[in-house]
C-alpha cells in the first residue's frame, strides 16, 4: 500500500525529523499513517476516557501494519454549561471542533482517521469533518454511562435544581446524595439524549463498527471495539473507501428511519442535515416527517420510555432494531466494514452478539422486548414531527414520544419571554398557570446561539401543578433529555425577523402533532381568522424591530452573524 504523504515527506526532510523527534521510529514514518483524533480532556465523562481508547486504536493500527498519531481538541458538555451564558457556546462548539479536525487533517496527507468521542455536539462534528475531508475513516463510539441509584439518569438534576430553588424542599444531605451518585462512571448519560441518539446515528449511516454504538463504557467491549476500528481503518485505507461513499442519500434515509425507531433526540434534526451539508447534499425536513408517519417506534428507551441505553445496547442495540426493520433500510449500502449493512448484520448473527449480552438484561429483571419491541407490537409510529404554521413557516420539530397524549394537540394563552432565564424564573416562582404556552424566543442559532432549554423544560415536569399542563414554543433548541409538550427550533427565528419577534403575552396558540400545525388563533385573548391575524402581525412587525445582538466576539460573533436557520442544521 503506497503512503499517501510519501510525496510531501520527500519535499522537507524535516518533516520526517519532527516525526522522529515525537518518538516515531525509522521504520513507522515508511508506514501509513492513521490521524487518531479524539475530545479527550476533564471536561465530562464523555471525555475523560478517551485517551485509553485511543491507544487501543493506536494498536489496532500498528498490529495490521500502519502507524497512528494522537490529537486531541476537548469538547464541552451542555450539563457544565446548563443555565448560564456557556450554553450559548454550545452548538458554536459543533463547529469549532470540525474546524480543528479540518486542519489536523489537512495539514498532513493521512492515509486514514480514526475519530472518537461520546457526546453531543462532538459526535457530529466529527462526522462533519469525516464528510468534509473525505479520507478513509472510522467513527469510534465512546458508549454509556453505568446507570445511577435504581436505575436513574444524571437527570435527576432537573429534580434536585427546581427543588433547590424553592424554600425549604429539599435538603443538603439529598443535593450531595445526588452529586456524588448522579454520574457514576465515564461514557455518556445513560438516556437517550443527544450523545446517545449521535451515537446510533454514527452506526446507523455505517460510518461505526455495528454494534459499537452505546457499548458501556466500562466494560472490556468497548476496548476491543477501539482496537478494531484501528484495524478496520487500515483496511478501508488499503482500499480506498471514502466517507462520501458511505454517508449516501440511502445512508442518510436508513439513520433517519433508526431515530424514527428509537426515539432519538430532536437535535439530529439539526445535526444530520448539517453532515449531509459537508457532502453537497441536502436532507429536507420533509423526509423526517414522512419516515416518522411510517415506521414503527420500538425502544422503550427514557425520556420516551422508562430504559436506559446500557439495556438497550445489551438488548441488541442499534444492529437488533436494523434487523427489526430490515424490510424499511436499504441493505445494500456501504459501511467501514468495507461490507454492506447487509452482510454486517449476518455476520453480527451469526458471531453470536444478539444472545451473548442477554444475560446482562437478565441480571436487572429485563427480557430484549421490554426494551426493544417488535414492529407487530408497537404502540405508536414515530417520535418526531415537524409542525408548520403561521407561527413556523418554515418548520418547528416536537418529539411527541415524549409528549403526554392530551397535549399533543392543544390551544393555549402565550406568555412570552425574551430569554430562557426569565421562562426558568416564573417557573420557579408560580407564575405560570396551567394552559399556558411558554414562548422563548431570541434563543436561536442568530439569536443567542441556540442554547437547550432544558432547565425551563425540567422545571415544568417536575413540578406537579404545571406537568402534563404546560407547553413551550421556542427558537431554541432542547436536550434530548426533554420530556413534555416541547416544540423547538421554530424558523424563522425571532432573530431574523421570523413571526416568533411579533407575538405578544395573551395571544392564542394552538398547535396540532397530528395535523402538523403551529399557528398564532388570536390576538390578546380573543380568537381572530387567519386574514385578521396576518394584518395585525403585519402592523405590529412595521412598528417593532427584532431584538438583534450586538457586541459580539470571536466564535460566538462569527456563529450569530452566520448561523444557517435551524431547518438547514444550524451550521455556517
Amino acid at each position: 500500500m503506497k503512503q499517501k504523504s510519501e510525496r510531501e515527506r520527500r519535499l522537507w526532510a524535516q518533516f520526517d525529523a519532527l516525526q522522529l523527534g515525537s518518538g516515531w521510529a525509522e521504520e513507522d514514518i515508511e508506514k501509513p499513517q492513521i490521524l487518531i483524533e479524539d475530545v479527550y480532556g476533564d471536561s465530562h465523562p464523555g471525555s475523560v476516557h478517551l485517551n485509553r481508547l485511543s491507544d487501543q486504536v493506536k494498536w489496532g493500527v500498528l498490529s495490521a501494519g500502519g502507524y497512528g498519531a494522537q490529537y486531541h481538541v476537548t469538547d464541552i458538555c451542555d450539563g457544565c454549561a446548563q443555565g448560564h451564558d456557556g450554553m450559548n457556546l454550545v452548538l458554536a462548539s459543533r463547529e469549532a471542533i470540525c474546524d480543528m479536525v479540518e486542519v489536523h487533517a489537512g495539514a498532513v496527507p493521512w492515509d486514514g482517521m480514526v475519530l472518537s468521542s461520546s457526546c453531543d455536539k462532538s459526535v457530529p462534528a466529527h462526522l462533519k469533518a469525516a464528510a468534509r475531508m473525505d479520507i478513509p475513516t472510522v467513527f469510534l463510539p465512546g458508549g454509556s454511562m453505568r446507570p445511577g441509584p435504581y436505575m436513574t439518569t444524571s437527570l435527576v438534576a432537573g429534580d434536585i435544581s427546581l427543588r433547590e430553588k424553592r424554600k425549604n424542599e429539599i435538603t443538603k444531605e439529598e443535593i450531595r446524595e445526588y452529586k456524588l451518585t448522579g454520574c457514576p462512571s465515564a461514557g455518556a448519560c445513560t438516556f437517550l439524549g443527544t450523545a446517545s441518539t449521535m451515537q446510533c446515528m454514527a452506526e446507523a449511516l455505517g460510518m461505526a463498527l455495528p454494534g459499537s454504538a452505546l457499548v458501556p463504557a466500562t466494560m472490556r467491549d468497548i476496548s476491543e471495539y477501539a482496537r478494531r476500528a484501528g484495524k478496520a481503518v487500515m483496511n478501508l485505507a488499503r482500499i480506498d473507501l471514502k466517507p462520501s461513499q458511505i454517508m449516501t442519500r440511502e445512508a442518510f434515509q436508513n439513520a433517519i428511519i433508526l431515530h424514527s425507531a428509537i426515539g432519538g433526540s430532536t437535535n439530529a434534526t439539526l445535526h444530520l442535515p448539517s453532515i449531509a451539508s459537508e457532502l453537497g447534499m441536502e436532507l429536507p425536513m420533509e423526509w423526517f416527517d414522512e419516515i416518522n408517519h411510517e415506521i414503527p417506534h420500538l425502544c422503550n428507551l427514557t425520556p420516551s420510555g422508562t430504559q436506559l441505553t446500557e439495556s438497550f445496547w445489551f438488548a441488541g442495540g442499534i444492529p437488533m432494531v436494523q434487523m427489526l426493520l430490515k424490510n424499511y433500510l436499504n441493505l445494500d449500502v456501504m459501511t467501514v466494514t468495507g461490507k454492506t449493512l447487509g452482510e454486517n448484520l449476518e455476520d453480527i448473527r451469526k458471531e453470536g452478539f444478539f444472545e451473548r449480552n442477554l444475560g446482562y438484561l437478565h441480571n436487572y429483571g429485563l427480557k430484549r422486548q421490554d426494551v426493544i419491541q417488535e414492529p407487530e407490537d408497537a404502540e405508536e409510529k414515530g417520535s418526531i414531527a415537524i409542525l408548520k404554521g403561521n407561527l413556523a413557516p418554515e418548520g418547528s420539530v416536537i418529539k411527541y414520544s415524549a409528549c403526554a397524549g392530551e397535549l399533543r394537540s392543544h390551544t393555549g394563552t402565550a406568555k412570552v419571554f425574551d430569554c430562557e432565564e426569565d421562562a426558568f424564573s416564573a417557573v420557579v416562582s408560580h407564575e405560570i398557570e396551567q394552559g399556558d404556552i411558554l414562548v422563548i424566543r431570541y434563543e436561536g442559532p442568530r439569536g443567542s446561539g441556540m442554547p437547550e432549554m432544558l432547565m425551563t423544560t425540567e422545571a415544568i415536569v417536575c413540578d406537579k401543578d404545571l406537568n402534563g399542563k404546560v407547553s413551550l414554543v421556542t427558537d431554541g433548541r432542547f436536550s434530548g433529555a426533554t420530556r413534555g409538550a416541547a416544540i423547538g427550533h421554530v424558523s424563522p427565528e425571532a432573530a431574523r425577523g421570523g413571526p416568533l419577534a411579533f407575538i405578544r403575552s395573551g395571544d392564542l396558540i394552538h398547535y396540532d402533532v397530528e395535523k402538523r400545525i403551529l399557528d398564532i388563533v388570536g390576538i390578546a385573548g380573543e380568537k381572530m381568522t387567519p386574514e385578521k391575524i396576518a394584518e395585525e402581525m403585519e402592523r405590529r412587525k412595521s412598528e417593532e424591530d427584532p431584538k438583534l445582538p450586538a457586541g459580539r466576539k470571536g466564535l460566538f460573533g462569527r456563529y450569530t452573524r452566520h448561523a444557517l436557520s435551524a431547518m438547514q442544521g444550524a451550521g455556517y
